[in-house]
């Protein structure tokens, strides 16, 4: 089981996760933060701190977001990374839905 990061997060990349996380599995897409599953250790530290609520346990995915749990792998397999998201740093790579939602304006 992991933590997944939602639709919420688009276009709005809040990094307070980040800086929560004790084990550094969060990354920075393009328009998105990723949850790395196989790093990921469930400790919940960064869904509160989450101001979008966009951060659930996999098993609590809403319906209308579960592709996400699958988007959050697919980032880190496709884009090849591990070993911390702070090490990495931001990449502008995002995967599908990302990839196909219209970019937000700021403020809405």
């Amino acid at each position: 089981m992991t933590y997944v990061i939602a639709e919420p997060c688009v276009d709005v990349l809040d990094r307070t996760c980040i800086e929560e996380c004790p084990v550094d599995c969060i990354y920075e897409g393009g328009r998105m933060l990723y949850i790395h599953p196989d790093e990921c250790v469930d400790c919940g530290a960064c869904e509160p701190v989450c101001p979008v609520e966009a951060i659930y346990y996999d098993e609590d995915v809403p319906d209308e977001w579960v592709s996400y749990t699958k988007a959050n792998a697919d980032f880190v397999e496709q884009a090849g990374l591990s070993g911390g998201g702070k090490k990495v740093g931001k990449t502008d790579f995002d995967v599908e839905p990302i990839t196909g939602l219209p970019a937000r304006v700021a403020g809405h």
